[in-house]
């Protein structure tokens, strides 16, 4: 994801320096002009915004508040954009640090798999204060397809890409209850997703649906391993705002389920066979 989004920035005039926990990710975006940078504070030399984009809360408060980190680097006045799915209070935490420095901190996470990102038609949620909101609009359109200006708290961003989430997860499972029940009924399953399809005009419902009917789920576009953390993330953020979210409880059971036999690295729709082995499938 950060390797397309760096190609595109590029490309949109911007000059850039991208940085990657494993160095050789880094190496082929010499050939589109951007510097490979030897760590997170070398991407941040001159730098007025930096991102992130990465997989989880730990790596991102380890290049952030690491030896050599994006904090302690970058210059007053600058701003981090952060696009990673994490949770809320490290968002908060990453706001407060970063104001504590003098510095801009906008949460900007993105819907969109890595196609999406190399085709500049990523989803952008941003939010943060408005002026530096607005410094960074350029910069989003060079990324995504459409920007969604939240609210001024950055934490929001990452609410609207948790309940997202938790959306497709819950489509996930109702996609692999119902083809189950087709199955032991004798009805062909792909025959009750073309309704579907007819029904909800949705390329998600399309795409997943199909990976679920045809039982493909490698490659993975995004793994189920990943798909593990951001349930845990729409959990974490239910018990912050003590809101009851039964759905992604189960959804979280039937993800560590599909992990328990082996599939972390199929993509994060495979857990939908859980639903068939509950069917005796």
């Amino acid at each position: 994801m950060g390797s397309r989004m760096a190609r595109n920035l590029a490309t949109a005039g911007h000059a850039v320096a991208g940085y990657n926990r494993s160095k050789e990710k880094a190496e082929a975006l010499r050939a589109d002009g951007v510097r490979v940078a030897s760590s997170p504070a070398d991407a941040c030399l001159d730098a007025e915004v930096v991102f992130t984009m990465l997989s989880d809360d730990a790596a991102t408060e380890e290049v952030v508040f690491g030896t050599d980190g994006v904090a302690d680097a970058l210059v007053k006045g600058a701003i981090h954009i952060a696009s990673s799915t994490i949770s809320t209070a490290l968002v908060r935490r990453l706001a407060a640090e970063h104001a504590r420095r003098g510095q801009g901190y906008v949460s900007a996470p993105v819907f969109g798999l890595p196609p999406a990102a190399a085709d500049r038609k990523l989803l952008m949620m941003a939010a943060g204060p408005s002026e530096l909101v607005e410094r960074c609009l350029p910069l989003f359109e060079a990324v995504g397809r459409k920007t969604f200006v939240i609210g001024i708290d950055p934490w929001h961003a990452n609410v609207v890409k948790l309940c997202g989430n938790f959306t497709i997860l819950g489509m996930v499972e109702t996609l692999g209850e119902a083809c189950a029940a087709a199955r032991k009924s004798g009805v062909d399953p792909a025959r009750y997703l073309d309704v579907m399809n007819e029904l909800f005009a949705s390329p998600m419902y399309r795409n997943y649906g199909n990976k679920i009917v045809g039982d493909n789920f490698e490659p993975a576009a995004f793994p189920l391993r990943l798909g593990l953390k951001d349930a845990r993330l729409i959990l974490k953020t239910a018990d912050e705002t003590m809101t009851p979210m039964p759905l992604a409880a189960m959804v979280h059971a039937h993800i560590l389920a599909a992990l328990a036999l082996g599939q972390g690295e199929m993509d994060w729709s495979s857990f939908a066979r859980i639903a068939a082995r509950n069917a005796g499938l």
